[in-house]
């Protein structure tokens, strides 16, 4: 005898929401050989990761995880909650590897610098595969100026010239005009392996450090 609960109803079970249960899914993956700029965020109640102590630190850390053979830390920028990412790796595998590690040491800074307990990091991380010369450049210029782009959203107005210290932006030799800018201590970041961020993106000129992302 049927009860009239079992089997399926009309319009029974959830609803579809039309966004996909794990965040991994909207990764893209890819078979390696290609920059990728990746984008971490902390929860909401982390202070300003901008702070001078916590960039020190970070820097510490990335230069320990920068290069492990199959993945590369090439360039950053901490932003005041969150973090863009230039990174190369050599398979789906050595990302996820690379980024676990990164993201292990970001959360570690973070809760000794602020003495802060629990979650860190807001979610998983987001990679843009970078495929084309052009494609590069415009990922470099966002994040090593992104602080730019930050300040005049907030203020807007242009914002004052100069170099980010809280990016590798010193590191970086593409800039069309130079200027003053420390690199003493440790370099934290690795050389670029690929083609397209040697090289590849500069057959479409050099980076203005004046230009403003978005502009």
């Amino acid at each position: 005898m049927r009860s009239g609960r079992g089997g399926p109803r009309p319009g029974a079970g959830r609803k579809p929401s039309g966004r996909r249960c794990d965040p991994k899914q909207k990764r893209e993956r890819f078979a390696g050989g290609l920059p990728v700029h990746v984008t971490l965020r902390v929860r909401s109640g982390i202070p300003s990761l901008r702070k001078r102590r916590l960039v020190q630190a970070l820097r510490k850390a990335f230069g320990v995880a920068c290069e492990r053979g199959d993945f590369r830390l090439v360039h950053y920028s901490v932003q005041r909650n969150h973090l863009h990412l230039i990174v190369e790796a050599e398979d789906q595998d050595a990302l996820s590897r690379g980024m676990r590690s990164l993201g292990t040491r970001i959360a570690h800074a973070v809760q000794r610098i602020f003495a802060v307990k629990g979650r860190v990091l807001e979610g998983a991380y987001h990679a843009h595969i970078l495929r084309t010369p052009r494609e590069v450049r415009h990922a470099l210029r966002y994040v090593l100026l992104n602080v730019r782009k930050h300040w005049r959203e907030f203020k807007g107005e242009a914002p004052p010239m100069g170099l980010d210290e809280c990016s590798s932006g010193r590191w970086f030799d593409g800039w069309k005009r130079q200027l003053p800018a420390s690199r003493a201590g440790p370099r934290e970041v690795a050389p670029a392996g690929s083609w397209l961020l040697r090289s590849g993106w500069r057959r479409h000129g050099l980076i203005d450090p004046a230009s403003v992302p978005g502009s």
